[in-house]
């Protein structure tokens, strides 16, 4: 077992005799938009996201759902068609699953991929030096919270769902091609949880400058009028004393670096020699890239307007 229970990691990773390693995760979550389809998307693309992270590649996946009995069968459907395709999108197979009944529908996948081990990705290794890259903008938590509230903007909605239905392969193949030093997706714990847990593996600390950093269309105003998921509270208590922020940051602007994040972008720490061919590589795809940050001496994460 090369990544296991030892220290916090996107997936786990077991050798194989071909100096390759089986890489394994599990997610599901419940939905985080009205649309049934989009719904199966994002879960399976959330799913899938840990492989990425790891610098692999997804083989097959296994269905999990749970569902309410009176769930019309054209809904389960949907859902189960937007995970589908998601999948073959990403080359890969559903090869069967499990289901159960449950009052809040909940879907995603367990899957399994590989890695050559000489590639593999972990959340540890990040290098003082090292640049930060985040593939994704900031911002689902507040925009899915709008959604449950009744006001999100429909242009908002729209940005956000296409963002957490994204795949993170091209993210994932580039890092490993450009030999990062380190690399996680953003999720549950927002920017600041998965942030600590690679500092603090290896001893370093993350600087990012607020300013810098890219949020979806109206993440900003929702988080000015402070309409966060209660998941977000319980990111800043677990952060608390870990974090230096200027003072010249708002209320709203700390928070919203805790909210959760569904299918969020990678984390890439890598060497600045490397930050331009990364980027363009992600370009080429027709996607994006934002240098966030630096990696430092010193331990935890450090904010600055």
């Amino acid at each position: 077992m090369l990544v296991g229970l030892a220290k916090p990691d996107d997936a786990a990773v077991y050798r194989l005799p071909d100096g390759r390693a089986l890489v394994q995760t599990v997610d599901f979550i419940p939905p985080v938009v009205d649309e049934p389809y989009a719904y199966g998307a994002i879960s399976a693309a959330n799913a899938l996201s840990d492989i990425y992270a790891m610098g692999a590649d997804p083989l097959f996946a296994l269905n999990i759902c749970a569902f309410p009995e009176d769930l019309p069968a054209e809904v389960v459907e949907d859902i189960l068609r937007g995970g589908a395709d998601k999948v073959a999108e990403a080359g890969a197979a559903i090869a069967g699953g499990h289901s159960l009944h449950d009052r809040e529908p909940k879907y995603g996948l367990c899957v399994t991929g590989v890695v050559d081990e000489a590639s593999l990705l972990t959340k540890g290794g990040a290098r003082a030096g090292d640049t930060l890259i985040l593939t994704k903008p900031l911002g689902v938590g507040v925009i899915t919270t709008g959604i449950k509230r009744g006001c999100a903007a429909g242009p908002h909605v729209d940005a956000a769902t296409a963002s957490m239905a994204r795949l993170n392969y091209l993210a994932g193949r580039a890092a490993r091609s450009a030999g990062a030093s380190a690399a996680t997706d953003i999720s549950g714990f927002g920017l600041i949880g998965h942030t600590l847990e690679m500092a603090y593996q290896t001893a370093v600390q993350f600087s990012f400058r607020f300013q810098d950093l890219p949020f979806l269309p109206g993440a900003l105003e929702y988080a000015e009028k402070w309409i966060f998921a209660g998941g977000t509270e319980l990111n800043a208590t677990a952060a608390a004393g870990k974090v230096e922020f200027n003072s010249a940051l708002k209320d709203y602007e700390r928070m919203l670096l805790f909210d959760p994040q569904t299918s969020g972008g990678l984390l890439v720490s890598l060497a600045p020699d490397k930050v331009t061919s990364y980027i363009q590589l992600l370009r080429d795809g027709g996607q994006q890239a934002w240098p966030i940050g630096t990696v430092m001496e010193g331990s935890g994460v450090r904010v600055l307007a």
